[in-house]
């Protein structure tokens, strides 16, 4: 599977380089985020602008990153395809996950989060 990570000071930004997330990467995509919890990245920021399709598996990797990452922090998903908000809105993930349309967003959100859980400076 093709997965970037980049560090910042309060936030990672994962890229997934893949057109399809099925069954043959979500359990890899699983893995790696919650390596990067254990790791003790907070907050998770992911752009999906290169996957044009997500199964059922591919949605579970992304739910599994959401648990891994809300309790302490904040997990968002951006540059979300048309094709593939479509799965998320059917599967109504889109009640559940935190979707926005760029990377300042998705910062954004995550400097909001973490004032509202006082951890922010």
């Amino acid at each position: 599977m093709e997965f970037t990570v980049d560090k910042y000071e309060n936030y990672s930004i994962a890229q997934i380089n893949q057109e399809k997330v099925d069954s043959t990467i979500a359990p890899e995509l699983k893995s790696e985020f919650m390596n990067l919890a254990q790791d003790g990245v907070k907050s998770l920021i992911v752009d999906m602008a290169k996957v044009k399709y997500v199964d059922s598996s591919g949605l579970s990797a992304l739910l599994v990153g959401n648990r891994s990452f809300t309790e302490q922090g904040a997990f968002v998903l951006y540059n979300v395809t048309d094709h593939v908000m479509k799965l998320v809105s059917i599967s109504q993930l889109d009640k559940v996950m935190t979707i926005v349309a760029g990377q300042e967003e998705a910062a954004d959100y995550v400097l909001m989060t973490e004032i509202q859980k006082g951890q922010g400076e």
